[in-house]
């Protein structure tokens, strides 16, 4: 089948790629034979990725996000992949937190995957994938801000997911959960968990809430 092909040769857009996560999973996609497109905010951290491009851009700005859509799609033809991984974390309930987090958690996702969700619907084998928190789960008042952010943007992917499916494409949106993205190991099983997204047909993987560290 065309979707378990693996993702060698495949165009793949890494969103957050200046954070450890990113960095490690535009490394791991790249080894596999992935034409990696790496993302960051961050213009600073663009020569520690490995990638086949890097770009500076803000994902939560729309106008930005079409252009650099559009020039993608005239040079590679079209996208396979987004891995959603910007993020940050403050606790608490305040509303300069919740704004701060919004953007970087929601927003990001909301503006980048609606841009791009047609692309990986037309791929023979598109993939999106998020991290979310175990908190969402288990929230606490003292990161409320947090967990509420972190389950809209499980049920934003949810609904992505119900979109394909419905539809019939050959398209999958998965939410990888964790604790913490601050071990080696669980970092690790994050990028070879992207890589693979490729080696399964999508109607064993959208939907899928995957977790990929130990529960407690």
């Amino acid at each position: 089948m065309a979707d378990t092909a693996g993702v060698a040769g495949r165009t793949v857009i890494v969103g957050g790629a200046g954070g450890i996560a990113g960095r490690e999973v535009c490394a791991a996609l790249t080894a596999a034979g992935a034409h990696v497109v790496a993302v960051t905010s961050r213009a600073d951290a663009l020569e520690e990725i490995v990638a086949a491009e890097t770009h500076a851009l803000d994902l939560g700005d729309a106008s930005a996000v079409a252009s650099f859509a559009t020039d993608l799609r005239e040079r590679r033809g079209g996208v396979d992949g987004f891995i959603h991984l910007v993020g940050g974390w403050r606790p608490g309930v305040a509303d300069d937190d919740w704004q701060w987090l919004e953007h970087r958690v929601l927003t990001t996702l909301r503006v980048a995957s609606r841009e791009l969700r047609d692309d990986l619907g037309a791929s023979d084998a598109g993939r999106l994938a998020i991290v979310s928190s175990a908190s969402v789960a288990a929230p606490r008042w003292g990161m409320a801000n947090y967990v509420t952010l972190k389950a809209a943007a499980e049920t934003w992917v949810a609904a992505i997911a119900n979109g394909w499916r419905v539809t019939e494409k050959p398209a999958a949106a998965v939410t990888f959960v964790v604790r913490a993205l601050d071990d080696d190991g669980v970092i690790d099983a994050l990028a070879q968990s992207a890589v693979a997204l490729w080696d399964l047909p999508a109607e064993q993987l959208n939907g899928v809430v995957a977790r990929l560290d130990d529960a407690e």
